[in-house]
């Protein structure tokens, strides 16, 4: 064209040929290029070799393509089956699956640079051949007597039979176990077609003293599946009665029973026992005239052998055969079991149990009630699916070893199953994280602060985990114990993360937190974000053994603390919490993880015993005066308040969360005012505890404040209140049912001895609470804030004399309603009245909770 670009037709012939550019103002000048036009790339056909084949069943071959290019073309083929069951890789190698139908299937090769241009191949998938012989019965020759000629022993054949439909290859014989070698054997055929037979010889060797003589012939071809029996021997002594045969045990709790084959020549029979099979401490435990002997008070679990012999006048026999078992029973329940709901499934796990039966346990059995849906897992934990959403379930595990299965465990915890928000909810399980990606040098200058002191005792390691940043820091233990054997009691161990990971992990060995405990420091984990701050009792390092295996080095644990960003699906889920919950989120959610790993065991420490703090940064631009509380969001949406307070550290605003377990935290702003408690006495502490998610209003933006409350009610504020993850174990109160909305609560604040009932066995929830009901519910509440320790000693006389109506406390609410004067949660109506019979108003309970918590430190 104009432009000196050249375009060659496709029909062009091939050849040489010139293209000439002309000057415009001198036709005299010119220039010239000689193409050369070649061929185009193209491919002309694609053939397979060989065009049809047979495979069996389950058989595979080897195809190959031809590609005709031209014009330097590609020759690589892509490879393609009609059907799935016969497979076909990117090397052209077909397999074909052992339960394809048999019939026609096309393999097809097609070029990568023309998809028009195919070869196929047609594949015939025919029956599996069949390798297999004749079952063979156990053989025993004829008896001898010791001192036989040679010779006299019987020869017996064996017939050797093909019953399947392929020719059996490299078909022979072999001997094995003890006498193995007292025993002459010839070789059948090496080659048998289908429905032939052949045979081989055997007989006992020459000169072999009484006993009795036991081996396993074991006949094995290419393909087919080994055929086994054994051949017997017995050479009886001469004048003695003839040897015992057939000598079998079976096995029962610490006992085995042994039965024999008689001989018409015999008087009595003598029983031998060892604890090892070449019976060198052999000892005689019985002698008896019956078949049948029954030794009883053995140990589980431990192995015995046996042999038996004749007697008459003319002597003892020469020994049975030998025989071994191992007496066994079921083993012991599984305990602490434990359910975590998921969408349509639970996570079930339990501790298997200390006694085995004697027998090792080969899987455990979870039963789900309601529906009795049964699965069957090797170890805890083990995921039962296919339950309902919305039904409440409670799980029991059996284990089971070769006697059968044990007792079942006590019930579980009682879960609901909810839907998530999104197609598949897989609830967290109690194990390790796994961690995958490249691994950095561990970089050997990690610092630890003792008391503020330093001491170079980490190395850390930077890896990914499910695509997140995760930085891991394993505290040396002897720099550890030096440095807090010079420090003494009551150190603080800190480990400062400097860097911005998704994940920080913290590691120590048991024997580390032991020693912790042991000197009452306290560990703290420090990152950018948030800050962990546990003392190492909380761990709980001998429960943690317990579980692991009480004879474990403790050095060998690995306890790990991890402050961690939350994953994709579950910061969905605190999202979505947030906005069902019509709060905002004020910082970044973290998880807070304490896990104790052995080999493939792993323990998480879910829940404390005392309030253990957290901290997590308020960002800068964030305000915080727009600060209401913390929460715990669960793995189902479910919010939960925990008590929460904003602190000034050093120009740096953050969150001060305390909290009895672990879990997903998110700092949130929730302001509430309710319209009716505006001009209320009650009115910062209504509107405090319903933004903190403490107490609920009575509907319409509505509080109530001077409405009388219930002893359920009651109940479930003071669970709230002091952030308490629900429970769903049954109570001990005929008249709380676990349909009743309250049901939880109650058995919560059961569980932590907040409550305990009236003396006939009930709660009565719909009662109203009177004001020294409560006041013994707070005082329980004191126990586990903390703060009774704090308090002064005074007798319950002198700190309830202020009020006018003391006298009227019931005797066994005086020295509750002195903890709660003393502390300065109840200060009495109008000032001088404790009124300790009257009912506590909605108003006074947010104000009492509210001075629990404050004076207690947590908000």
């Amino acid at each position: 064209d104009s432009a000196g670009n050249v375009t060659v037709a496709a029909d062009t012939a091939l050849g040489d040929y010139t293209v000439t550019a002309t000057s415009t103002v001198d036709n005299s000048k010119k220039g010239t290029a000689t193409i050369t036009v070649t061929a185009a790339p193209a491919i002309s056909s694609v053939t397979v070799s060989p065009s049809t084949a047979s495979i069996e069943q389950g058989g595979s071959r080897q195809l190959t393509a031809s590609v005709d290019a031209v014009g330097g073309a590609a020759t690589t083929v892509a490879w393609t089956s009609s059907d799935a069951k016969v497979a076909v890789d990117s090397a052209g190698n077909v397999s074909v699956a052992a339960d394809t139908v048999l019939g026609d299937y096309t393999v097809t090769a097609t070029s990568t640079v023309d998809n028009s241009k195919k070869g196929t191949a047609t594949i015939t998938v025919t029956a599996a051949s069949s390798y297999k012989i004749a079952a063979i019965t156990n053989q025993t020759l004829t008896a001898l007597t010791q001192g036989y000629e040679s010779g006299n022993q019987e020869t017996r054949s064996i017939a050797v039979t093909n019953i399947g439909t392929g020719n059996l290859t490299h078909l022979s014989v072999t001997l094995s176990g003890a006498n193995a070698n007292d025993f002459v054997m010839t070789q059948p055929d090496s080659t048998l077609a289908g429905s032939t037979s052949t045979s081989f010889d055997i007989h006992a060797k020459d000169n072999l003293p009484a006993g009795i003589y036991t081996a396993t012939v074991t006949a094995s071809a290419d393909h087919m599946t080994p055929v086994t029996f054994i051949v017997t021997q017995v050479v009886n002594l001469p004048n003695a009665p003839a040897n015992p045969q057939n000598l079998a045990a079976d096995v029962g709790d610490r006992q085995i029973n042994l039965s024999w084959s008689t001989g018409s020549d015999a008087t009595q029979y003598h029983i031998y026992m060892a604890t090892d099979a070449d019976l060198t401490n052999i000892v005689e435990i019985a002698t008896v005239t019956s078949s049948t002997y029954s030794i009883q008070n053995l140990v589980n679990g431990t192995r015995y052998y046996f042999v038996v012999k004749s007697e008459n006048s003319g002597g003892l026999s020469a020994a049975s055969n030998q025989v071994s078992a191992t007496p066994a029973t079921i083993p012991g329940a599984p305990a602490n079991v434990t359910a975590v709901a998921g969408n349509g499934q639970a996570v079930v796990t339990f501790t298997a149990p200390a006694d085995n039966g004697g027998s090792p346990i080969t899987g455990y059995e979870v039963t789900a009630s309601p529906g009795n849906v049964v699965v069957i897992g090797d170890a805890s934990p083990i995921t039962l699916t296919g339950l309902t959403n919305g039904t409440s379930y409670t799980f029991t595990v059996k284990a089971i070893n070769g006697a059968g299965r044990s007792a079942v465990s006590a019930q579980s915890n009682t879960v609901i199953l909810r839907a998530s928000d999104k197609d598949t909810d897989t609830p967290s399980q109690p194990s390790a994280p796994t961690t995958t990606g490249s691994t950095n040098t561990p970089n050997t200058g990690v610092d630890i602060l003792v008391n503020g002191k330093v001491e170079n005792a980490g190395t850390a390691t930077i890896t990914k985990r499910n695509n997140q940043t995760e930085m891991t820091v394993v505290v040396d233990q002897k720099k550890l114990d030096e440095r807090l054997a010079a420090e003494g009691q009551y150190a603080v161990v800190t480990i400062p993360i400097n860097q911005t990971f998704d994940i920080v992990i913290g590691e120590l060995n048991g024997q580390m937190v032991k020693n912790m405990e042991d000197k009452q420091a306290v560990l703290e984990f420090k990152t950018d974000h948030a800050t962990y701050t546990l003392p190492a009792r909380q761990i709980n390092i001998g429960a943690i053994s317990q579980q692991v295996g009480e004879l474990i080095n403790l050095q060998d644990i690995k306890v790990r603390i991890e402050i961690a960003v939350p994953t994709t699906d579950t910061l969905k889920v605190v999202e979505s919490a947030a906005a069902k919950g019509q709060f905002t989120l004020a910082a970044q959610p973290l998880n807070f993880t304490v896990r104790a790993a052995y080999g493939e065991k792993n323990v998480e420490v879910t829940k404390f015993d005392a309030y253990v703090e957290r901290t997590i940064a308020i960002p800068d631009e964030v305000d915080p005066g727009k600060i209401t509380t913390g929460v715990v969001v669960e793995q189902d949406g479910a919010v939960r308040h925990v008590p929460t307070k904003v602190r000034n550290i050093n120009g740096k605003y953050e969150a001060q969360i305390n909290s009895l377990t672990n879990s997903t935290y998110a700092v949130v702003w929730h302001p509430l005012e309710f319209s009716d408690a505006a001009n209320h006495w009650a009115k910062n502490a209504v509107n405090d505890m319903g933004s903190r998610m403490v107490v609920n209003g009575t509907g319409n933006g509505m509080f109530s404040p001077d409405q009388e409350i219930t002893r359920a009610e009651f109940a479930a504020i003071m669970v709230r209140g002091l952030g308490l993850k629900l429970e769903n174990g049954a109570t001990p109160f005929s008249d709380v049912k676990s349909e009743d909305w309250y049901s939880g609560a109650v058995s919560t604040a059961y569980s932590h001895r907040l409550i305990s009932g009236m003396e006939d066995g009930t709660f009565r929830p719909n009662d109203k609470i009177t004001r020294e009901q409560a006041m013994v519910i707070l005082s329980q509440a004191m126990a586990i804030t903390g703060l009774k320790d704090k308090l002064l000693e005074q007798s319950a006389d002198s700190a309830l004399r202020p009020f006018e109506d003391a006298a009227g406390v019931s005797s066994w609410a005086q020295s509750s309603a002195a903890d709660n004067v003393k502390a300065g949660i109840v200060v009495g109506r109008n000032g001088a009245l404790l009124a300790p019979k009257g009912y506590m108003t909605r108003a006074e309970v947010a104000t009492i909770i509210q001075r629990l918590l404050q004076k207690s430190g947590l908000i």
